[in-house]
Order: structure tokens, then C-alpha cells, then sequence
């Protein structure tokens, strides 16, 4: 019984981890935008995004499970090298990324209490650095992503109730829609399961010591887990945002997420975002620390040994680069560009090594997953590109 407790509550927590890393400042902002552009018919693109990110997971968690290997060391594997540059990508974006994090945490802190921006981004910070300096850090992160995103679902639960949606019509155009976004469709893709968001569960079930086949159904729960909670937040965020547009109301383009809250239920409703902002980013502060220095640690026994403190430096960094010189626009406009390429990359190398005997043993990949998998790689290699090239050349000018 205390072996099903402890799997149970590993599994919880890694799910709660991917999900709450999914779950930032940028998802917040995505899930608004795009329902003012598209209506009750963006129910349909969440839904196709929560297929492709199942696929994309599965296909990834698993392996990971039956190889007992971190990604990074999957695809040196694969192919000599390549884990080094998949761990450089990770990493760079995981650090941008991060500034990011603190920043909308900060934000969270100046509406709640009305704190300067930089002052509540130190202060969360502290907050996240306290995490891992507790001695059994992994359980005091995954009892924090678990507070966190039960309290963020909560209080964006009430803010839909309160703007009245038409759900009715909701549901209709989820499977009916008036037009098809497939631009749309990718973004949710990436924002959910890119970059260092859908490694995040994988390793922490294998830190934990869940692994091998034997581990197969409990890391597919997890894993599929970690998807629904990360899309209930984005459906009830979408009812949220569908009830304001339906009235007719306008959001505000330089914080969409806040009008929403603040045309749903005033002045309390404002207060409630700067609540749901500051869980979300402060929750993808520690994800994203924890995730990109897991890539770190197989390069060198220090850096294993210490991890925590790399983590903890992670945090810091990003701290610090945030209150000297506020979110480098550039630097983050190229990362998030790279960062596109990361799923695909990874995915593909996951794909391949998942038919590789000296890899997975005598495990089986299932086929339907290799093809759901293969899907989303073409799909997200073909909208990374693009957009690469389109940044790229916009900094150029």
C-alpha cells in the first residue's frame, strides 16, 4: 500500500510538473489571443493540440522509461554528439525562457500587492531557490506544482463561471468549427509539449526511479495525465476568455489575460489574475530550472553530484539578467525561434531509438504512437523552420 501511495504520488507529481511547466505567463497570453481571433471555433484547435501532444508525450516519456536513459543520453546514442546539441538547446532556451518566467511572476506580485515588478521577481525567485534547498526537493516540487495548478484551475474556473460563456456553442464548434487555424494548432503544440515542457515529467519519473518496462502503464498514466491537466486549464482559460469576447468586450492587446479576469468579475477578478499569473510563472520557474540542468547532469559527475546547486544557479541567472536589463528582446525572439526546432529534433531521435534494440532492449514501440509521432515532428519541423527564418531575418533588418 505505501509502494502504490509513493508510485501514485510520483506520478501525480510528474504529471503536475509537465503540466504547471506548460502552464506560464506565454500559455496565458496564447490561449486569449487566439480566442478573440477565432471565437468558439479555437475549441476545435484545442482539441487537435490535445491529440498531437499525447502522441508527441507518450512517444517520449516511454522511451525514456524503457531505455532508463535522459533524453540527452538517448540521442548520443542515436547518434554520437547530437545529445550535446540537443542539451545546448534545451538549455539556452530553458535560461530564456526562464527570464520570462521571473518576469511574469514579478508581474503576478505587482498586481496582487502592488510591489515593484523587479522587487516581486526577486522575491519569487527566493521562493523557488527555497524549493530546491529543502533535502527531499523533489517531493517539495511536486507538492508545489500540485498546490499551484489546483489553485490556478480554481480560480479560472470561477472566472468563466462568472463570464457566462456560451458553451453550448463551445462544444458545437469544438467539433464543428467555422474555420480551421492550422498556424494555430501548431503554436498550442509547442506551447504545451516544445522545448524543455515535455521532458520535464519524463525525467523527473526517472530521478524518482520509476523505469523499465515493468513501469510502462503507470508512465502512460502520467504522461497523459500531464497533458489533461495542462489543457483543462486551457479550456476553462478559453470559456473564460469566450464569455468576455461574446459580450462584445474588447481586451486589452498589451495584457489580454487580465481583461479578460478583470471584465469577468472587476476589481477582484484583477486580483485573481495577478494570482493565476504569479502560480503560473513561478510554477514554470522551477520546471524550467529543473528540466534544462536534467540535460546538464550527464556531461560531467560534478555537475550529477551538485545538481541542485546548478539548479538553484539556473534560477539566479535569470534573476539577475532580468532586473539588470529587463527580458533581452532579441535574445528572446531567437531562442524562441530555436526553440521551435526542439521538438522535432527530439522527437525524431525518441522515433528512431525507439526501434533501436541496444536502446530499448526487447521492448516493442507500438506503431500507432510512431505514426502519431512522426505527424507531429513534420508538423513542427515544417512551422519551426519558418518561423526561424522569419525571425531571423527580421533581426537582420
Amino acid at each position: 500500500m505505501a509502494t502504490m501511495t509513493r508510485n501514485w504520488g510520483l506520478l501525480l507529481g510528474a504529471a503536475f510538473l509537465m503540466a504547471t511547466s506548460a502552464i506560464g505567463p506565454g500559455f496565458l497570453t496564447q490561449t486569449t489571443v487566439f480566442t478573440e481571433k477565432l471565437g468558439a471555433s479555437f475549441g476545435f484547435v484545442i482539441l487537435m493540440s490535445i491529440l498531437l501532444d499525447i502522441g508527441a508525450q507518450l512517444n517520449i516519456w516511454r522511451v525514456i522509461a524503457v531505455s532508463e536513459k535522459r533524453a540527452q543520453d538517448i540521442a548520443n546514442d542515436v547518434l554520437p554528439g547530437l545529445g550535446y546539441i540537443l542539451a545546448a538547446l534545451i538549455a539556452m532556451g530553458g535560461l530564456a525562457f526562464n527570464i520570462g518566467n521571473v518576469a511574469g511572476a514579478g508581474l503576478g506580485v505587482n498586481v496582487l500587492l502592488g510591489l515593484d515588478v523587479k522587487t516581486g521577481a526577486v522575491i519569487s525567485a527566493l521562493i523557488a531557490i527555497g524549493i530546491f534547498l529543502v533535502r527531499e526537493a523533489g517531493k517539495a516540487m511536486d507538492r508545489f506544482a500540485q498546490i499551484m495548478g489546483f489553485v490556478m484551475i480554481a480560480l479560472t474556473l470561477y472566472v468563466a463561471v462568472v463570464s457566462g460563456p456560451p458553451v453550448g456553442e463551445a462544444v458545437v464548434k469544438t467539433f464543428w468549427p467555422d474555420t480551421v487555424d492550422a498556424l494555430a494548432i501548431v503554436t498550442l503544440v509547442g506551447g504545451t509539449v516544445g522545448g524543455y515542457i515535455t521532458f520535464a515529467g519524463g525525467h523527473r519519473l526517472l530521478d524518482a526511479g520509476l523505469r523499465g518496462p515493468d513501469a510502462l502503464p503507470q508512465v502512460t498514466r502520467s504522461a497523459v495525465s500531464g497533458i489533461l491537466i495542462a489543457s483543462v486549464m486551457r479550456v476553462i482559460l478559453f470559456l473564460a476568455a469566450l464569455g468576455v469576447v461574446a459580450q462584445g468586450l474588447a481586451l486589452n492587446p498589451d495584457n489580454p489575460p487580465a481583461s479578460v479576469f478583470q471584465h469577468a468579475a472587476g476589481t477582484i477578478g484583477y486580483k485573481l489574475f495577478g494570482m493565476v499569473m504569479w502560480a503560473a510563472a513561478a510554477t514554470s520557474i522551477v520546471g524550467a530550472a529543473y528540466t534544462s540542468v536534467s540535460f546538464l547532469r550527464s556531461f560531467h559527475r560534478s555537475l550529477d553530484r551538485h545538481h541542485r546547486w546548478v539548479i538553484i544557479a539556473f534560477i539566479l541567472i535569470s534573476t539577475l539578467v532580468f532586473v539588470a536589463v529587463g527580458r533581452p528582446v532579441k535574445v528572446l525572439i531567437l531562442v524562441g525561434a530555436l526553440n521551435g526546432l526542439i521538438l522535432p529534433l527530439a522527437l525524431s531521435v525518441i522515433l528512431v531509438a525507439a526501434y533501436q534494440q541496444r536502446i530499448v532492449g526487447a521492448y516493442r514501440h507500438p506503431l500507432w504512437m510512431t505514426v502519431f509521432g512522426g505527424l507531429v515532428v513534420i508538423a513542427m519541423a515544417y512551422l519551426g523552420v519558418k518561423t526561424l527564418i522569419a525571425e531571423i531575418s527580421k533581426l537582420l533588418q
